[in-house]
């Protein structure tokens, strides 16, 4: 009776260390992996118009001096009768990694298609990250508010006249430009110019705020990222990663919010800076506005309608006299989640690449990774010696834990005799046993404690594999086309499986015929999920597996005790 108590303690104990790690998912900004809420549909009137049209998507940040009458005149972009005599139109312009559409209503992004990533779900297009279509909303916008309840000022709903110039960059060409101006509005003009170049997906984003009236005025530029709140099409059901916005200080530096909480209003980032950026992550890909260190600027987070959520930042300028000119340069990402490119263009940008908390130990992994991969030139064979190099560098550990359990082989005869003849006294079994370790001097977790320490390391390599954008599309061996999609043939899950069981096997078979049935449950039940993962995990947990029976074996056979593989009897 004892021993099933124990094994129904042991159950409980793992099934609780495996509800505490999905909640832990949760806190960090990742859904549950157990009970998934449904995915939010576009609602009717957002999906039906496009977005740029959203009525309320200029925020007001909490420091801001402009009221919700100045808000409301802002939303409004031109006057009523300007807008019915001009007409927006869109143009599509590209250099040789992105290609960018843009409408003149505003000056705004409202599609950016990756000439060098495919559609996983369908590979005969390429990536399309922002969209204004009838299924996704997704934009970068920004415009000007006036401060203090001033006149209204051009938005992203005012409909600009766009130069006339090149609209792909030509051979020879590291750069081009587009520029957009709008009409007159409260005395303002705004000009924008977009810079591309080339082999980049940031794009540098000049406004220029022109007085053209007879008053001062005191504008305020805002910038913001615009997106529905569905989850990333294709994204698989068995492995969470964030989708959401985030917001980037040196004061609180990297922070994630779900679209829940901005939806119940319980957003807690810091309201005002003079650094950071605004980002909209999902997996694999970011947008980001970024903005110089020095300029205050204020944050905002909120629900714009319907499934609708933005984030931005509102920049207060200083005032501006009758025919003054003011600048402020700003710069527009949108693109994959390459560290060294991110961590290039401001600091911090690279943490939209989230490897949760164990950033720390994640980050000297990929670098490690990428190196392996300058030498190696094939990201499949990187991760088959990074964990070698890993198995290496824990050698000794791995050594103590063998070595414990090769003395728990060792000693198990006895201790099935003993507890076969004492089944009737669990007391007496109990300090019988205990003697039986003292003697043998064995340690019944010296197995586990070696091994614990290193789980940070293999979770942190996990999250390395998940999450890094290399991985994307990217060929291994013969039928392994990308290394970021299951296996087609359950080849990879199916060797993993049988990895599995061969190492769980080579353990000590627990004395109580339950508990030796037990131990099979949860490393079964771990394979059978990684059918649905990633061939470049399943391929790092294989070549682990594979390592480990390797080195359970050897050190085994030097203890004279030669290996045995422990199949259950069910």
């Amino acid at each position: 009776m004892n021993d099933i108590r124990r094994t129904m303690l042991w159950v409980v104990f793992g099934m609780s260390l495996v509800m505490l790690w999905d909640q832990w998912q949760v806190y960090n900004g990742r859904k549950t992996t157990f009970f998934p809420s449904p995915t939010p549909v576009v609602a009717q009137g957002a999906s039906a118009t496009p977005a740029s049209g959203v009525p309320s998507a200029v925020p007001t940040a909490t420091n801001t001096a402009a009221n919700s009458s100045d808000i409301a005149k802002a939303t409004s972009g031109l006057p009523a009768q300007d807008v019915a005599k001009v007409a927006h139109e869109q143009v599509v312009v590209q250099n040789d990694v992105l290609k960018v559409t843009f409408d003149t209503e505003g000056g705004s992004v409202v599609r950016t298609e990756f000439l060098k990533h495919i559609d996983m779900a369908d590979k005969s297009r390429n990536f399309v990250l922002l969209d204004d279509s009838p299924s996704r909303v997704y934009l970068a916008q920004s415009g000007l508010i006036a401060a203090n309840g001033g006149p209204a000022l051009p938005t992203h709903k005012a409909v600009m006249t766009l130069a006339p110039g090149e609209r792909s960059l030509k051979d020879g060409s590291q750069s081009l430009e587009v520029r957009f101006e709008s009409p007159e509005v409260g005395g303002v003009k705004l000009i924008k110019t977009y810079t591309f170049k080339r082999g980049s997906y940031a794009l540098a984003v000049k406004h220029e705020i022109v007085n053209v009236g007879n008053s001062p005025v005191v504008p305020q530029l805002y910038l913001q990222l615009v997106r529905d709140g569905n989850k990333p099409p294709g994204e698989s059901s068995f492995y969470s990663t964030f989708t959401g916005p985030a917001v980037y200080t040196e004061a609180k530096k990297y922070q994630k919010v779900n679209f829940e909480d901005i939806e119940k209003n319980k957003v807690d980032v810091e309201k005002s800076a003079t650094n950071g950026y605004v980002a909209m992550v999902q997996h694999y890909f970011a947008s980001a506005w970024l903005l110089g260190d020095g300029i205050h600027r204020d944050l905002f987070l909120r629900k714009v309608d319907t499934n609708l959520y933005s984030v931005g930042m509102i920049a207060p300028l200083a005032e501006l006299a009758p025919g003054e000119r003011k600048t402020l340069d700003t710069t527009l990402f949108a693109g994959p989640q390459e560290e060294g490119v991110l961590s290039a263009l401001t600091p911090g940008l690279e943490l939209v690449k989230d490897y949760g908390w164990l950033t720390m130990l994640a980050k000297p992994l990929y670098w490690l990774l990428v190196q392996l991969h300058s030498v190696i030139a094939n990201w499949g064979w990187s991760i088959m010696a990074l964990v070698l190099l890993l198995k290496i560098a824990f050698y000794w550990l791995n050594a103590k834990a063998y070595a414990s359990m090769a003395k728990m082989k060792a000693v198990n005869p006895k201790v099935t005799e003993m507890r076969e003849r004492l089944k009737d006294n669990p007391q007496k079994m109990q300090q019988e046993m205990m003697r039986i370790y003292r003697e043998e001097k064995v340690n019944p977790l010296g197995g586990c404690f070696p091994i614990m320490i290193q789980i940070p390391v293999f979770i942190a390599l996990y999250w390395v594999l998940l999450s890094s954008v290399e991985m994307r599309n990217t060929p291994w061996l013969g039928w392994i086309h990308d290394l970021s999609s299951p296996d087609p043939y359950y080849i990879l899950p199916i060797i993993m499986t049988l990895t599995t069981v061969l190492q769980t096997s080579l353990n000590p078979a627990p004395p109580d015929p339950l508990q030796a049935k037990m131990m099979w449950f949860m490393p079964l039940a771990f394979s059978v999920m990684f059918f649905f993962f990633p061939s470049g995990l399943v391929l790092y947990w294989i070549t682990n597996n594979i390592l480990s029976i390797a080195q359970q074996w050897v050190i085994n056979t030097r203890m004279g005790v030669p290996p045995k593989f422990h199949f259950p009897k069910f």
